[in-house]
């Protein structure tokens, strides 16, 4: 998916970190991840947060997060 944002394109992907300490250590596995691979991120959006549960107890925060990133267009197909 790709948005168009002042003049210049955006990608938008949707991932899930996650994390056995807390909802922010779980959005920030997923940037961080994200970031290893991607270049140029603009904005995550926290879009929905849930827990994973064993025997009653929370055992996993996860968080879907939206990210953009700038999109950028290789030399050789301009």
């Amino acid at each position: 998916m790709e948005c168009g944002v002042g003049g210049s394109v955006y990608n938008v992907i949707e991932l899930v970190g996650s994390s056995s300490d807390g909802w922010e250590e779980a959005v920030k596995n997923a940037v961080d991840t994200a970031s290893e691979a991607l270049t140029n991120l603009r904005i995550a959006e926290v879009v929905e947060l849930d827990t994973r549960l064993a025997e009653g107890r929370i055992v996993q925060y996860r968080a879907k997060v939206r990210l953009s990133f700038k999109h950028e267009i290789e030399p050789e197909t301009l």
